[in-house]
């Protein structure tokens, strides 16, 4: 049995409720289709419209708008669920906790009104580009323009590494709309993919690990989209909008990361327990023992972190330097926890039908995503310098 655990400091009945709910959809209707969702490397589409009917889209969106009219502890117990289940075919942290907040927070009513509502039933996925071939973390260094023409934007680049691009229908893609001023040209520009001439997505990548989740190359070749698309009142406020929501990104990915470093070390507790070796259980060695002493503390620590941080932003008090330890401590823990278990589990361990197989090799990039790891550490000794 996995080590009891505290009660969580800020969950009641209705998050209790949402969490059940959201951990039957991905163990009765995702997991079966893991496997499936891994060899096309996306999932199917219909799996974001019944997330939708059971409210698992936007719940830290306002009614009025089409979502829960829940908050972030909302959009955080359904991160745990799938990262618990390792369902991770499909990114309901970019769709639901990141790109809907974009548009809560800096959208025109009318924008709010016409993308949200569809973003809550599933029936428009959305994505987040900013990543491009020359141009990852830095981005300042982004190519992509966004030349104004009368009414509209002429938008023109490439983006890659885009999670959800298979079938986004809404992506927030960052531009340079004045390439001489550097972060402060760098604007947000909200394209809608359906029937959008000079539009193009590029092949599935093949990636190390999360080999489920439809991530593509995108293109843009004077592409026009209205000028009301901008995301906020004017030019130039894209890299502003970004940083300011990054701490809440940085802090999901945590979320999802302890939530998975807690199911490796249960199903290494289990395995353990029944595996036989020398006359006894692997669990009876006291090597096996201590190192799962070790990961179980680092899963607890990182457990007792997330929720210091929820409260922090519950407050308002999140910085963007403490988000960043939490990004890269937990996702770094994971990363260790992972192999330690895969190294538990022996020969079994290093085969995808296990579970923790497929936890290290989907751990990884958690230390890429979101910003590297090394460019969290910087946030925080800048924060530090005195």
């Amino acid at each position: 049995m996995p080590l009891p655990t505290a009660a969580r400091p800020w969950m009641d009945a209705e998050l209790s409720m949402l969490a059940d709910t959201a951990r039957r959809f991905f163990e009765t209707e995702c997991v079966p289709r893991q496997e499936e969702w891994a060899r096309q490397h996306h999932p199917d589409r219909a799996i974001w419209r019944r997330a939708g009917e059971l409210g698992l889209l936007c719940p830290g969106i306002p009614e009025a708008y089409g979502g829960g009219g829940g908050g972030v502890l909302h959009e955080a117990v359904i991160c745990e669920e799938q990262g618990r289940a390792l369902v991770n075919s499909f990114s309901l942290n970019v769709h639901s906790g990141i790109l809907a907040h974009y548009l809560l927070g800096y959208g025109s009513e009318e924008q709010k009104l016409r993308w949200l509502p569809k973003m809550a039933t599933g029936d428009m996925v959305g994505a987040i580009a900013m990543t491009e071939p020359g141009a990852g973390t830095d981005l300042q260094r982004i190519k992509t323009t966004a030349r104004p023409d009368g009414d509209c934007y002429v938008l023109n680049g490439a983006k890659t590494f885009i999670t959800n691009g298979l079938h986004a229908d809404l992506v927030c893609v960052a531009v340079k709309t004045d390439p001489a001023l550097g972060a402060k040209g760098v604007s947000l520009l909200m394209v809608e993919t359906a029937d959008l001439p000079g539009f193009r997505r590029g092949k599935l990548l093949e990636k190390v690990g999360q080999r489920g989740q439809d991530t593509v190359e995108l293109f843009f070749d004077d592409v026009r989209v209205p000028a009301c698309n901008l995301l906020g009142d004017t030019e130039g406020r894209g890299f502003v909008q970004l940083m300011q929501q990054l701490p809440r990104e940085r802090l999901l990915i945590a979320v999802g990361a302890a939530a998975t470093m807690q199911r490796a070390v249960d199903d290494t507790v289990a395995y353990a327990t029944q595996r036989q070796i020398f006359g006894d259980t692997l669990m009876s060695l006291q090597n096996t023992r201590f190192r799962l002493a070790e990961c179980q503390t680092q899963a607890a620590i990182a457990r007792s972190f997330v929720d210091d941080c929820m409260a922090r932003l519950l407050r308002g008090e999140l910085d963007a330097a403490t988000a960043a330890m939490a990004k890269w401590w937990i996702t770094d823990a994971l990363c260790r926890v992972a192999d330690e278990c895969v190294q538990i589990h022996g020969g079994y361990g290093y085969m995808t039908e296990y579970p923790i197989a497929r936890i290290w090799a989907d751990a990884r990039v958690g230390r890429i995503y979101g910003g590297s790891n090394e460019v969290m550490k910087e946030i925080i000794a800048r924060a530090i310098e005195p």
